[in-house]
């Protein structure tokens, strides 16, 4: 069982502090607590539950082996997301969202499967045969393929879910997750439309210390569900493997 979520810990990460509150979304009102000097605060009681509801939902997919990718590409996100995910095993984008992503995914593939060629020439010693030009030529695609997309490699099919950090700034993502019914879970901040999200997490979605504590949370679920997946592995070939009596 996933662990339970302090409030306490929420509100020393600043999880509570929302925007100014002429910026509001009226659709994030059943999740703010009070306004505050200008300021929408974020009712954490809500947030907690609503972390635990998301775990439950991150932990199961990720026991059954599928893919969460997480999407942030907010400078003061982007560490963050790439360390939490990696540690988690699942793929992510912090650069630039690729046009396509889900939507065009043969055609991102193909990109990934050219990264991979590229890798093999130079293991064969292929590319030693190319032109000083050509090696430079190659050299520039592959850093490009790896800046944009190098985070989701291993990605071979569709992802059963997406993590967002501001769905704001990656609406195009949200776009591509409705349009082929991909389940979305985000931080979403007082200045957003929560109906976009099947799993909100209201939440500061711009200070650094506030977005830790969340993904730091949410991972946690999900290396428990790898866990839980890999120990099923073992008991099932243990089982194949014992002599009969």
């Amino acid at each position: 069982m996933a662990n339970k979520v302090e409030v306490k810990e929420l509100l020393e990460a600043g999880v509570h502090f929302g925007h100014m509150t002429r910026k509001w979304d009226p659709n994030m009102a059943p999740y703010i607590y009070m306004e505050r000097n200008g300021i929408h605060i974020i009712n954490l009681y809500k947030t907690a539950a609503k972390i635990e509801e998301a775990n439950e939902a991150l932990k199961k997919i990720a026991a059954s082996g599928r893919k969460v990718l997480f999407v942030a590409t907010k400078k003061q996100a982007k560490d963050i997301v790439a360390e939490k995910a990696a540690a988690a095993n699942m793929p992510y984008i912090t650069e630039r969202w690729p046009g396509g992503m889900l939507t065009n995914f043969v055609t991102i593939r193909k990109a990934v499967k050219k990264m991979a060629s590229i890798d093999r020439m130079k293991k064969d010693g292929t590319f030693l045969t190319l032109s000083k030009k050509e090696r430079l030529q190659v050299d520039r695609l592959r850093a490009k393929l790896e800046k944009n997309l190098g985070s989701i490699a291993d990605m071979t099919r569709l992802p059963a879910a997406l993590f967002v950090v501001d769905i704001k700034a990656e609406h195009i993502a949200i776009k591509e997750a409705q349009k082929l019914n991909i389940p979305i879970f985000a931080m979403v901040d007082t200045n957003s439309d929560p109906r976009q999200v099947d799993f909100v997490i209201p939440s500061n979605d711009d200070a650094s210390k506030s977005i830790e504590k969340i993904l730091s949370l949410v991972t946690s679920a999900i290396i428990e569900g790898n866990a839980e997946r890999k120990s099923e592995k073992e008991d099932a070939t243990a089982k194949v493997e014992a002599p009969k009596a």
